[in-house]
Parts: C-alpha cells; sequence; structure tokens
C-alpha cells in the first residue's frame, strides 16, 4: 500500500449544493466526524464532503 497524502480539513466558509441522502456510520466513525466538528467549528456535513473528496480523488479504480 502506497503513503496517502495527509488530510487537512478545510476552513472554507462558502456553502456547497448538495443533495440529501440517509447514510449509516460505524458508531467510531460517527463519534469521531461527530468530534472533529466540535474541534474545528466545521459542520459535520462539511468535514463528511471533504473526507468524501479526499478518497474520490485518491481512487485507484483501474482495476473495476
Amino acid at each position: 500500500m502506497k503513503k496517502l497524502d495527509k488530510f487537512i480539513i478545510a476552513k472554507d466558509k462558502n456553502k456547497i449544493s448538495s443533495i440529501n441522502r440517509t447514510v449509516r456510520f460505524k458508531p467510531d466513525h460517527f463519534d469521531k466526524l461527530t468530534e472533529l466538528s466540535e474541534k474545528t467549528g466545521i459542520s459535520f456535513n462539511k468535514i463528511l464532503t471533504q473526507c468524501v473528496e479526499f478518497a474520490l480523488s485518491r481512487l485507484d479504480d483501474s482495476e473495476s
């Protein structure tokens, strides 16, 4: 496994367009995202969106 870039939460105040969708989390993932949101003052949704963008931008889909 190659070393990944570090994930840094951006403090961007711009509103993002979105689509409502229900998702399920493992309790420890939900707790960590909630903790990060409270610590940084950035909404849970914005942190989650940044996590997804980070992962998708580094996705190796060459074998799919």
